[in-house]
């Protein structure tokens, strides 16, 4: 329904709904800044505080997005930024999320945050992402779903690329500049301006000056 209005008011019909979702997201406590646009219908699960949820200036929500919290998680996206259709964000404990200026989250991404998810200014990921700062225990006498969790920070820095379905792991620092491959999954950190493929990822080359 909202996608044929658009078509007919030549997208115009976006803007509205923008005033709109923004109204409703700020009556649920959410900060939100400046020229905020959302080509859908955002799903809250907010069993933290609202207002743990900050959207900056200029944020584009291009599709339905996720936005979860408990305890005392929270989610910070940054002017300029770009969330893509179907991606969750979810944050719990003392968790924070924070999506840098002027980067693009790609479609169906899932940024689990346990642990503190920091990323830097202009990176780009692709579609399928996978981020977690936490893991589930596994000792072999009790159920896995019965066992809680362990939480490590995940830092991207700036300025980094993340092919399609790739996997970041708990603990890990991609340092500025690094290029993920498609279906990469990463377990170690990276080198600056590094270029790393496969499972698990291994270096195997840099980025060159144009």
């Amino acid at each position: 329904m909202f996608d044929f209005l658009a078509l007919i008011t030549n997208k115009k019909y976006w803007i509205i709904h923008s005033w709109i979702i923004k109204f409703i997201l700020k009556y649920y406590g959410i900060k939100i800044g400046k020229k905020f646009y959302c080509e859908g219908v955002p799903k809250l699960k907010i069993k933290g505080k609202g207002e743990n949820i900050y959207i900056g200036n200029n944020v584009s929500f291009l599709g339905t997005i996720d936005l979860r919290n408990r305890e005392n998680g929270k989610i910070i996206i940054q002017n300029d930024s770009t969330i893509e259709h179907e991606v969750r964000l979810v944050s719990a404990r003392d968790g924070i999320i924070s999506i840098g200026e002027d980067s693009t989250i790609g479609p169906f991404t899932i940024i689990n945050g346990g642990g503190n998810v920091i990323i830097g200014k202009k990176c780009l990921f692709a579609k399928g992402i996978s981020i977690n700062a936490n893991d589930h225990k596994f000792y072999k006498n009790i159920p896995i779903r019965e066992q809680g969790f362990t939480h490590k920070d995940v830092v991207i820095e700036d300025d980094v690329w993340l092919g399609a379905n790739v996997c970041i792991n708990k603990g890990v620092n991609l340092k500025r500049g690094s290029i993920i491959g498609a279906n990469a999954v990463v377990t170690k950190d990276t080198e600056e301006y590094s270029i790393n493929v496969g499972i698990p990822s291994k270096q195997i080359s840099k980025r060159l000056q144009e």
